[in-house]
């Protein structure tokens, strides 16, 4: 296939109106980008009718999925969204734009790429689940279908085109605008073997099978914060119900489950990814009666005043941008969680210095200990 043209859209009206909400939102921290108006405008050229299957993987808040109906004329599309606070800000922002009803959610899978005639993507951080997704939209879209995959120059690799090559005929770059850059990958080449996610890996250091899909982070290892976390797991109070917050792979939900036997404990993510890998590491250990897993952002729909333990492990980054936004979300979120004189347990790098915050927001913290480079603090509720 030829070099597309990009086509102008109108699209500032849209974008202006974008919220990230329930995200944390701050003057520097935007809910679309270059990348989002650089693929709408490059899928433009492929004329496009109402008719056009359109699936989106990877949309933040909203930017390609409502951009694919106002500048291009689909009359529906499906998408895909990895974080549950995305989910939630899509379909806020597709009300305010009058558009509620013209997407359908989807994991990802057949049914949402299934008879597509074109996927946009946003490139995700990690190869490997760029490697899930690529894998996923090769085996189930139309064979004359395209993938528009885009990104930021500065976070773009080679590695991203080699990738996609595994599963297309043609991987070809676009030329780079606004410091954002197009991948345009066609003929695809079904997978013959099965899909290769989740991963699982046996850790002989814990004792443990973990599984990972690509997008979760650290994949089947193990993150050093957590380690440090797991040495003071036997010093963490049994209790009957427990909650992993941030639950990655499950790491931590089932090395407590482990330790504390008469005691229960639910393991949830934003991350649709964590989740379904967190139940599977669950299945795996022979847990999964005892560890229930949630989607949900910062125990949106967990009663007040509901848990007495919490284990954290916070991200710092929101996106590509080092924000301390995630973690205090989810003291505030523990705060509101953990019943009187309940735990939350939480394990930070050491420079990011958040005993102030969670003392102010959940209540009287000690640090319960330390090493180079992590801090690890017990926080009671009043």
């Amino acid at each position: 296939m030829p070099r597309l043209d990009t086509h102008p859209l109108d699209l500032d009206g849209l974008f202006g109106r974008l919220r990230r909400f329930p995200d944390v939102e701050a003057a520097n921290l935007e809910a679309h980008d270059a990348t989002d108006r650089l693929l709408l405008e490059t899928a433009a050229g492929l004329g496009l009718s109402a008719d056009s299957q359109v699936a989106v993987v990877g949309d933040r808040y909203g930017a390609l999925t409502l951009g694919s109906l106002v500048g291009l004329g689909v009359g529906r599309v499906r998408v895909f969204q990895d974080l549950y606070s995305g989910r939630l800000a899509l379909a806020r922002n597709a009300s305010a734009a009058g558009l509620a009803g013209r997407f359908e959610h989807h994991e990802l899978g057949e049914s949402l790429l299934s008879g597509a005639d074109l996927v946009l993507l946003q490139l995700p951080k990690s190869l490997a689940e760029l490697d899930e997704v690529g894998d996923a939209v090769a085996r189930y879209i139309r064979p004359s279908a395209v993938l528009l995959a885009g990104g930021r120059v500065k976070h773009m690799s080679l590695g991203m085109n080699e990738v996609l090559a595994r599963y297309f005929g043609t991987v070809q770059p676009q030329l780079a605008q606004r410091k954002s850059r197009v991948l345009l990958a066609s003929m695809p080449q079904v997978p013959v073997a099965a899909p290769p996610f989740p991963v699982s890996q046996d850790n002989s250091e814990l004792g443990l099978t973990v599984c990972s899909h690509g997008a979760v982070f650290a994949g089947t290892r193990l993150d050093i914060g957590t380690r440090f976390l797991l040495e003071f797991i036997d010093r963490m109070p049994a209790v009957a119900e427990a909650v992993d917050l941030g639950c990655g792979t499950g790491i931590l939900a089932t090395m407590y489950a482990r330790s504390h036997q008469g005691s229960r404990i639910t393991a949830t993510d934003q991350s649709a990814a964590a989740v379904a890998s967190a139940r599977a590491t669950a299945a795996a250990n022979g847990l999964a009666d005892r560890i229930r897993v949630v989607h949900d952002d910062a125990m949106s729909t967990f009663a007040a005043g509901s848990a007495k333990l919490i284990l954290l492990n916070p991200p710092f980054h929101l996106g590509a941008s080092v924000h301390a936004g995630a973690a205090l979300r989810m003291f505030e979120a523990a705060a509101r969680v953990l019943a009187s004189d309940g735990e939350l347990w939480t394990v930070y790098n050491n420079h990011l210095q958040y005993l102030p915050a969670l003392e102010r927001l959940v209540g009287p913290s000690k640090i319960e200990g330390r090493n180079p480079k992590f801090t690890v603090v017990r926080s009671r509720r009043r």
